[in-house]
């Protein structure tokens, strides 16, 4: 199915020469004078090559038959990461490198939504926050209050992020899962 460069998105899969893509970053650039382009920037599925295109913003590309699915997170070993079809119990394995920085996200039991073709996971999308754990942080100052400083704190999952001053050890937050940043303390 042809698609025009402008409407690609982070996640999308595309077929350039019989080689599937899977799109990291797509910006589209309108400069004062000239043609609009779209520059993508996207990772070849088959060996993990990092490749940056500019297509013009008209131009057709090649959009892969991609299954979308939501998937529930079992494990991490040696092999890759573990997923598994609630509906069909069918479990999958996805290798690192289509996981990248989602990693230290993934909990057990967490669904998450997977791009699979051909049967064999392409490309991950989170949930947009996750709950996490501070484990290592400065100590709170008594009295102090929620100001625009914030501190730097080390959560359960080894991202390092920064969070308001009077949060301490053990408080539980939640944070962005595409950054790692400070959204809101978790509720209970």
């Amino acid at each position: 199915m042809k698609v025009i460069a402008s409407s690609l998105r982070r996640g999308a899969v595309v077929d350039i020469a019989g080689k599937l893509y899977v799109i990291l970053t797509a910006e589209n650039i309108h400069p004062g004078k000239g043609t609009p382009v779209t520059q993508i920037d996207m990772r070849r599925i088959s060996d993990g090559v990092k490749v940056t295109e500019r297509y013009r913003t008209t131009e057709q590309v090649e959009k892969a038959d991609v299954d979308d699915r939501t998937y529930t997170f079992l494990y991490n070993d040696g092999d890759g990461y573990h997923f598994m079809n609630p509906d069909t119990f069918e479990q999958v394995t996805a290798s690192a490198d289509v996981i990248g920085s989602a990693a230290p996200y993934l909990q057990d039991g967490m669904l998450v939504s997977l791009s699979t073709h051909n049967d064999i996971p392409i490309a991950i999308e989170l949930p947009r926050t996750a709950t996490l754990e501070i484990v290592e942080t400065e100590p709170s100052v008594k009295g102090q209050t929620a100001s625009s400083s914030y501190k730097p704190a080390l959560l359960a999952n080894g991202v390092r992020t920064t969070v308001p001053p009077y949060l301490a050890v053990g408080a539980k937050i939640i944070v962005l899962t595409e950054d790692g940043s400070y959204l809101e303390r978790a509720k209970g």
